[in-house]
């Protein structure tokens, strides 16, 4: 497994745009610390916590949990602007 915990924080500041919220770049280097706590979903490609059975965005069921596709999700989500609806967005 390729070691992303060193780089990650300059290589979010180097991707990062001035559009992105700084609490969506905290998020990204959290889940990339620790990319066993959570999965990505196959379906949508959201980014879920480990315990979930179905993913909150799409209700889809199946996930994949290898750390370097966690951190590589994390990533590039952590690069962009938020363009998923989310059960918060509908409230």
């Amino acid at each position: 497994m390729r070691n992303y915990a060193s780089g990650i924080a300059n290589l979010l500041r180097f991707n990062m745009k001035k559009t992105v919220s700084i609490e969506r770049q905290k998020k990204a280097q959290e889940i990339a610390a620790n990319p066993s706590s959570y999965k990505v979903c196959e379906g949508c490609d959201s980014i879920v916590g480990s315990g979930a059975v179905t993913c909150p965005n799409c209700h889809g069921y199946r996930f994949d949990a290898q750390p370097a596709r966690v951190i590589d999700q994390a990533i590039f989500l952590g690069a962009r602007k938020q363009t998923s609806v989310t059960v918060e967005d509908m409230a």
